[in-house]
């Protein structure tokens, strides 16, 4: 399989005070809302979108439980929701464990899965992405 993009997603408690602190140690914003702060990391632009604990958990429930400390989630562009069933289709063959079944989502598509470790993915159609 084959990814176009990568991005990791962190929930935060408190929205401005985290848009404050990237701000002032100069990265570079990739966007915010009243959901999400977004900043760009390092030469690649690699990015990461900060989101309310609440609107991430609503994305992908189980995921944003700041008590067991932070959780990421990377996520991986697809370009159809075609695409996204076959990762999802690949990552059952694989031995991957699906949290969240292929869905409709706003305007886009995804599901969540973990690998054997745990560590947590989303694959995403989103259009116009």
């Amino acid at each position: 399989m084959k990814t176009n993009q990568i991005w990791g997603n962190l929930a935060v408690k408190d929205l401005e005070r985290t848009t404050k602190f990237y701000t002032t140690l100069g990265f570079k914003p990739n966007g915010n809302s009243e959901e999400l702060s977004s900043f760009f990391f390092g030469d690649n632009n690699f990015v990461i979108h900060f989101f309310i604990k609440e609107q991430l958990e609503k994305f992908m429930p189980g995921i944003a439980d700041l008590s067991k400390g932070n959780e990421i989630i990377f996520s991986l562009s697809a370009k159809t929701k075609e695409e996204v069933d076959n990762w999802a289709a690949e990552v059952r063959k694989a031995g991957g464990t699906i949290f969240l079944e292929p869905t409709n989502y706003e305007q886009g598509y995804t599901f969540g899965f973990s690998d054997p470790d745990g560590h947590k993915f989303n694959v995403l159609y989103w259009p116009g992405m």
